[in-house]
C-alpha cells in the first residue's frame, strides 16, 4: 500500500519535474501566443476615425462629380434655347439668301428669255435683210442691164427718130413695134395683124439670125416675171394654115430656117400660128400656138 502510494507520488513528482524541465514558463507561452497572433493579423490596425475621414472624402468626391455632371447637364439644357434661337436666326438668314438668289435667278431667266427673243428677232431681221439684199442685187443687175440695153439702143433711137415713127424701134435697118405696154391688151394672131396693118405695117418677118437675136434680147429685157410662159409670147408673121407643117411668111415665102424650141412645132391642138418667146437661147425661141390664142405681137415696117 505504501509502495503504491509512494509510486504514485513518485510518478507525480516525475511528471511535475518533466513538466518543469520540458515546458517553458507561462509568460513565454503568452508571448509566443502574442507573436503567433501578431504574425496572423496585419501589422497596422484601421483607425475608425481615419476610415470615416476617407469615406467622407470619397463621398465628397462623388458628390462633386455628380454636381459637375448636373451642372454640365443644366448648362446644356439652358443653352438649348439659345442654340435653337441661333439656328432659327441662321435659318432665317439662309431663307433670306435663298429668296434673294431665287429672285436673281428669276431675273436672270427673264433677261435670258428677253435676250433670246431679241436674238431671234435679230435673226429674222438678218434673214429678211439677206432676202432684201438679194432682191436689191437682182434689181441692181436689172438696172445695169437696162442701162446697157438703153445704151445699145441709143443709136437705134437716134436713128429711129429720123427713120421710124414715135414708139417704134429701129433695128437691122427696119422699124419694129413691140406691144410691151399694158395699155395694149393681148390679141389673137389675126387681131394683132389688123393692128399692124392699121399702122401701115404687118407682123414681123424674122428671117435672119441677126433679127432673131436682136428681137430675143429686147423681149427678154422686157419680160414680166409674173407672166406665165404661155402668155409671154409675141406673134410674128409666120403660119402653116394652107398646108400643115409647111410654114410660110405673110408674103408667101416658105420658111427656110426656123428658131423653134425643142419639140416644136408639134401642132398640139391645131396650132397653126408662130410666136417667139423670151428664152435665154434665142435660137430656141419659137413655139406654134393656136391662132385664136391671145398674145402680144411685133409689127414691122420699112424705115423712112
Amino acid at each position: 500500500m505504501e509502495a503504491s502510494v509512494s509510486d504514485g507520488s513518485y510518478n507525480k513528482l516525475i511528471s511535475q519535474e518533466d513538466l518543469s524541465v520540458n515546458e517553458p514558463p507561462l509568460h513565454s507561452i503568452r508571448e509566443k501566443k502574442q507573436v503567433s497572433l501578431s504574425m496572423v493579423r496585419p501589422t497596422s490596425t484601421w483607425d475608425p476615425k481615419r476610415v470615416l475621414e476617407i469615406t467622407l472624402a470619397v463621398l465628397a468626391a462623388v458628390l462633386l462629380a455628380v454636381d459637375i455632371g448636373l451642372g454640365v447637364y443644366y448648362n446644356n439644357l439652358t443653352d438649348e434655347p439659345r442654340k435653337v434661337a441661333s439656328l432659327n436666326r441662321e435659318l432665317a438668314t439662309l431663307h433670306k439668301s435663298y429668296n434673294a438668289a431665287s429672285q436673281r435667278r428669276d431675273q436672270s431667266q427673264k433677261r435670258l428669255a428677253e435676250e433670246t427673243r431679241q436674238q431671234q428677232v435679230t435673226k429674222w431681221q438678218l434673214e429678211h435683210q439677206t432676202i432684201r439684199n438679194k432682191d436689191y442685187k437682182k434689181q441692181a443687175n436689172k438696172i445695169q442691164l437696162d442701162i446697157a440695153v438703153l445704151k445699145s439702143h441709143l443709136p437705134m433711137t437716134k436713128e429711129g427718130c429720123r427713120r421710124c415713127s414715135p414708139g417704134w424701134t429701129f433695128m437691122n435697118s427696119v422699124c419694129y413695134f413691140f406691144s410691151f405696154s399694158e395699155t395694149y391688151s393681148r390679141r389673137s394672131w389675126q387681131e394683132a395683124r389688123e393692128f399692124c396693118k392699121k399702122h401701115g405695117s404687118d407682123l414681123a418677118v424674122v428671117d435672119t439670125s441677126e433679127k432673131q437675136i436682136a428681137i430675143s434680147e429686147l423681149i427678154n429685157h422686157h419680160q414680166d416675171p409674173s407672166t406665165s410662159m404661155t402668155q409671154s409670147g409675141f406673134w410674128i408673121g409666120l403660119r402653116d394654115v394652107d398646108e400643115e407643117g409647111v410654114w410660110s411668111w405673110l408674103e408667101g415665102t416658105r420658111l427656110l430656117e426656123g428658131y423653134w424650141n425643142d419639140g416644136e412645132p408639134n401642132n398640139y391642138g391645131n396650132e397653126d400660128c408662130a410666136a417667139t418667146y423670151p428664152r435665154d437661147n434665142p435660137f430656141k425661141g419659137w413655139n406654134d400656138a393656136p391662132c385664136n390664142h391671145y398674145l402680144k405681137w411685133i409689127c414691122e415696117m420699112p424705115a423712112n
